[in-house]
């Protein structure tokens, strides 16, 4: 990708080349498969053997990004771990080494390597959130919506998911109107891949339940958003729908500071969960 078109990525998702500059990770560079991308770093509260934990997975165009990015970790490690909540930030295969599909089995394969080895972790594998940002956002959604990719990775359920600010949760939708060509090196021209990698019309049954939090700067993001949400909840799912009025950035990356938006946030933790709810008070 030539520089200007880089550039205009990295402005695009709101992804920062820039590493954490807070707390280092308890454990960095923690393997859960064989590729060297496979790698997670894990924040835990000191002393705790038994913390409810967020993972995260960044965004960055399916092609950019990185685990340690500030804007991924900064404010939410800052807000979380001092109040006895882990937090687990991963890596994953990028483009054009893997695909979206394989992206979202590289999430279930980490949230499966987490769960098997809570204890040694420190952290309670019955009170796990997944969070994604951008492609992330996409990523968890669409794990979420196929019980197929958590299966094959041995995933147990979880507790909830939320989403910020995905742009492709109708990848179809998306591909069939006007759209930057960032969606096309990330889902090709074959309307059969499209669908495989949708989170909407991928999902045909009740989930864990969903936060979806969208910016409405955003053109595409809230409609999908909307969208998405209606057709979990006629399957069953608790889902709700954030409109932010942030950019794409500011979505992540100030999720976290003592805003109204880290407590919205926080009630649905505390809803969904009685471990992140007594910590959250």
């Amino acid at each position: 990708m030539p520089l200007p078109r880089l550039i205009v990525a990295l402005l695009l998702f709101g992804q920062c080349a820039a590493t954490a500059a807070g707390t280092p990770p308890t454990l960095a560079d923690i393997p859960y498969g064989p590729a060297p991308e496979q790698l997670f770093d894990l924040y835990a509260p000191p002393q705790s053997k038994t913390a409810p934990l967020i993972l995260m997975v960044h965004g960055g165009a399916w092609r950019l990004g990185d685990k340690e990015m500030g804007r991924v970790v900064d404010n939410k490690v800052a807000r979380w771990v001092p109040r006895g909540i882990a937090f687990a930030s991963i890596n994953y295969r990028m483009q054009p080494k893997a695909p979206p599909l394989e992206q979202a089995r590289d999430v279930a394969k980490a949230l499966a390597a987490i769960q098997q080895d809570a204890e040694k972790l420190g952290i309670d594998r019955n009170n796990i959130v997944l969070m994604g940002h951008s492609a992330g956002a996409h990523l968890i959604a669409l794990l979420a919506a196929r019980p197929d990719l958590q299966d094959e990775a041995g995933v147990r359920p979880w507790r909830g998911t939320v989403l910020l600010d995905s742009g492709a949760l109708d990848v179809p939708a998306v591909m069939e109107g006007r759209h930057p060509r960032l969606y096309d090196r990330a889902f090709g021209s074959a309307p059969a891949d499209w669908l495989a990698a949708s989170p909407h019309q991928q999902l045909h049954q009740a989930t864990a339940p969903l936060l979806t939090v969208c910016s409405s700067r955003r053109a595409n993001a809230c409609p999908q958003a909307e969208a998405f949400v209606a057709k979990a909840r006629g399957l069953g799912t608790s889902a709700e729908l954030l409109r932010m009025d942030k950019t794409h950035a500011e979505i992540n990356a100030q999720l976290g500071e003592d805003t109204g938006y880290t407590t919205e946030v926080e009630r649905h933790l505390g809803n969904w969960s009685a471990a992140f709810g007594k910590r959250l008070r």
